[in-house]
């Protein structure tokens, strides 16, 4: 459980994110907004906070256990490197077929796919680089003050 309105609003900040990048897929590849395309954007709204979500867990748990901030931080991102690049791979190969399929049906499949895909990109980095930057530069602020 999170007691701290700060961790609550680093792991929301995973869906802007995510969102960016499901909409730069879908203007890149030239792609209407549609019903599967937001259907897709309500997917990579879970993954993207599942994966914020175990990130800032796992640096909680690193500063319980009495780590440093800045080792705690390190140490996180080190630990969830693999799960989340896993997730990212996973979930970007499943979708290829659905996204580059061109026979009947996908052009319903496909704004899905390709929201899912992007999203997920930019969701990723979010969490391996951005999300740990947060926690170390909150700190920064609370020691200048």
């Amino acid at each position: 459980s999170f007691r701290r309105v700060s961790d609550v609003a680093r792991i929301f900040a995973a869906v802007p994110f995510a969102l960016v990048g499901g909409v730069a897929a879908l203007a890149q590849r030239g792609l209407p907004f549609s019903l599967s395309a937001a259907v897709g954007f309500i997917a990579l709204s879970g993954v993207a906070v599942l994966n914020a979500l175990v990130m800032v867990s796992t640096i909680r748990q690193n500063l319980a256990s009495g780590q440093g901030r800045a080792e705690a931080i390190e140490a996180a991102a080190e630990r969830r490197l693999r799960p989340v690049l896993m997730t990212a791979l996973v979930a970007s190969l499943g979708f290829a077929p659905m996204a580059f399929h061109t026979g009947i049906g996908a052009e319903v499949q496909r704004p899905l796919a390709t929201v899912v895909m992007g999203g997920v990109l930019s969701s990723t980095l979010l969490t391996l680089f951005v999300l740990p930057l947060l926690f170390g530069i909150r700190r920064r602020e609370r020691e200048a003050a």
